[in-house]
């Protein structure tokens, strides 16, 4: 084919060249160049991007993807013991088929005169939230848990008129940084020390820090780094002295075996249900909850959509719609209290039919299940010569710290060589906690069995041997 011909898909809109032309000249224009006028000739790219040849067919451009996706590593392949914030969780089949049925899947951000089921179906996910969290309210969820954290610290900035919040330094890092970001510039963020030997808040430096000008105090139960906090109570009545709001954030997949925040005295509880029926999907699957007592000053500073129940003009019959609809972006626009989007609803329903599916029962098994693997296999890697597992003195869910120093060895070198046995090792910390040396962050499901923690024991011990 010659180089000059020019590439006509006939069956792609204004691909002719004469159809180009016929637009052109309709809006008045000589050329495509016209169309960036606006645009500083010294911001333009003169020259060919540095690209590779074009692939003119579909053949030849899935075969190159399938080249490059064919490099994964996948942990269908590996064995894996990474979480820090997406878990490999079994994902039963009926969430799958669920979330890809054309009701849910075309329809979740549509309006009433296309909702075939998906109020209801929200509204129950909501309700069994609330029955795990035992919260009143759960909102539709929002993009991710990082939002929801973000989001609860401003609702509680916004029902206190207050400008401070009290965060605990075990927090995942991107969850704090996604906090700054919602927070800036009006809204100070501090850093509250933890206790070196329990990983657990230092009550002291809570009690140093905190003032009436604390609009919140969030800390995570499991934290970042693994271990559970025994003093969520002593907390919340430390904040609650001072007149401020105590937010939690929660791995919800945790409590079928804890208590959940309220019991201890939370007042907002947030975090993501990725754990509930998402797959990893290299990276996620994730959506974020908010829940909190039924109270006005509560509800009313929710930003995001709630579903509720009401009985329609017909005698019997019930329907599912929004709640204080007046409050959201939808109704106030510019005005709204925060931007809502429609981009987790699908994963709400998701989460809604994991937790039908599991009940109560299934919930406090998995939990129980969970929590024994992993207390398996922080004795097991404790025998290996120079590893510590687990870092801190607490009890731990399914995430733990392991130390390397008295190997000699880097968490880096340790992980590169743990490939070569198909095993990722875990989250190296020695970035974001350099004060906790040569560690990693090590994570365990219910998808793990006991030959699986075995067989990382094993390869560890050659490794740092």
């Amino acid at each position: 084919m010659s180089e000059n011909r020019a590439i006509v898909y006939p069956y792609i809109p204004n691909s002719v060249p004469r159809v180009k032309q016929e637009m052109l000249k309709g809006v008045g224009a000589r050329s495509e160049e016209d169309f960036y006028e606006d645009v500083p000739e010294a911001l333009r790219l003169k020259k060919p991007l540095n690209l590779p040849e074009s692939l003119l067919s579909e053949c030849a451009l899935k075969r190159h993807v399938e080249g490059i996706l064919s490099r994964n590593r996948t942990c269908q392949e590996y064995l894996s013991f990474l979480g820090a914030g997406c878990y490999q969780h079994h994902v039963p089949a009926v969430c799958d088929e669920i979330n890809q049925r054309s009701e849910f899947l075309t329809a979740y951000a549509g309006e009433p005169y296309d909702d075939h089921g998906r109020f209801q179906a929200l509204f129950e996910y909501a309700s069994m939230m609330g029955e795990l969290l035992n919260m009143d309210v759960v909102n539709v969820p929002t993009y991710d848990g990082l939002q929801a954290a973000a989001t609860s610290v401003r609702m509680a900035a916004r029902i206190t008129g207050r400008q401070e919040a009290l965060i605990v330094k075990t927090i995942h890092p991107a969850v704090l940084s996604k906090i700054r970001d919602y927070c800036a510039p009006n809204l100070q963020i501090r850093l509250l020390d933890y206790d070196a030997k329990t990983g657990q808040i230092d009550l002291s430096a809570l009690q140093t820090a905190i003032s009436s000008k604390t609009a919140a105090v969030y800390f995570e139960n499991p934290s970042h780094l693994g271990s559970l906090e025994a003093h969520g109570d002593e907390i919340a009545e430390i904040v609650h002295d001072h007149g401020g709001i105590c937010v939690v954030g929660v791995d919800p997949i945790s409590l079928g075996v804890m208590a959940p925040p309220v019991d201890y005295g939370a007042d907002i509880v947030c975090g993501d249900i990725q754990s509930l029926g998402m797959h990893m999907q290299f990276g996620g699957g994730h959506a974020g909850f908010i829940a909190t007592r039924d109270e006005e000053k509560y509800v009313m500073e929710y930003p995001s959509r709630l579903f509720g129940i009401a009985p329609t003009s017909v005698e019997g019959e019930y329907g599912f719609g929004d709640v204080a609809y007046e409050r959201t972006s939808f109704a106030e626009r510019e005005e709204g209290k925060e931007f809502v989007g429609t981009a987790s609803a699908l994963w709400g329903i998701t989460a809604g039919v994991y937790l039908a599916l599991m009940g109560p029962q299934g919930m406090q098994e998995l939990g129980e299940g969970v929590m024994q693997r992993a207390k398996y296999l922080m004795a097991k890697l404790s025998e290996i010569d120079g590893v510590k597992a687990p870092i801190f003195a607490a009890p731990h869910f399914k995430e733990f710290g392991v130390n390397f120093d008295g190997t000699g060895k880097a968490v880096a070198e340790i992980n590169a060589a743990l490939l070569n046995y198909k095993i990722f090792g875990g989250k190296s910390l020695t970035s974001e906690f350099p004060e906790l040396g040569e560690s990693a962050l090590y994570c365990v499901t219910e998808v793990h069995t006991k030959a699986d923690l075995d067989r990382l024991v094993d390869a560890l011990t050659e490794v740092v041997s």
